[in-house]
């Protein structure tokens, strides 16, 4: 039995959706950021960091979204979800890497501008500029995408679930996910997954700006 501690739509997303995946037996238990609950001494003692997600199985306690993302990956080898040897491997953890260390790193400034500056007038100009730096990266990953139905090509891996997360939380900008031909039709196609469908109506995340169009 798993035990995912989550906040809806944070970045116990991506986990979230994997554990639906394959198919695993899991509990979720709620972080409530809106009162801190994240920096709880109970939470702490499981989480140093005090960051959401955290996953318990068994005697393993596991924080960081991708390095949970690639355990239940790799604990579940039969569902696909991460190469096992070969070229495709070493692309896999590259484009984890990507999601994690670069867009990631710079969605996080944009969503949190005021903790990236002294001046506090800064702040707008701070989210500006890394809207248009996160606007660049998800042109590269609309074109990582040209004819493929994933990342890694037509089968899906644990780096979906994570690309989906972050340009999900990119809705709001000026060009955002949607309006890249590729890339909006990921977007769609991951939101059509069953198991993705079943999250968000747990976590009350509203699918329908993905619906097909008619």
């Amino acid at each position: 039995m798993y035990r995912l501690y989550y906040y809806p739509d944070n970045a116990s997303l991506a986990p979230h959706i994997l554990l639906r995946e394959v198919g695993a037996e899991h509990e979720l238990v709620l972080v409530d950021r809106k009162s801190e609950a994240q920096k709880s001494p109970e939470y702490l003692a499981l989480n140093p960091a005090g960051r959401i997600p955290t996953l318990v199985h068994g005697e393993l306690v596991l924080f960081e979204s991708p390095a949970i993302c690639i355990y239940i990956a790799e604990s579940h080898a039969d569902s696909g979800l991460i190469p096992q040897d070969g070229p495709e491997r070493a692309k896999f953890f590259q484009w984890m890497m990507y999601l994690t260390n670069t867009l990631q790193a710079e969605l996080m400034v944009y969503c949190y501008p005021d903790k990236h500056t002294t001046d506090p007038s800064g702040a707008t100009a701070v989210k500006a500029a890394h809207e248009a730096r996160v606007t660049d990266m998800l042109g590269l990953l609309n074109e990582q995408l040209e004819g493929r139905d994933y990342l890694l090509g037509h089968t899906l891996s644990a780096c979906d679930p994570f690309l989906f997360m972050l340009a999900h939380w990119c809705g709001r900008f000026a060009l955002p996910p949607l309006s890249f031909p590729h890339l909006g039709a990921f977007m769609r196609r991951m939101a059509a997954r069953t198991a993705v469908r079943k999250v968000c109506e747990v976590e009350g995340i509203d699918l329908s700006p993905y619906a097909l169009e008619v």
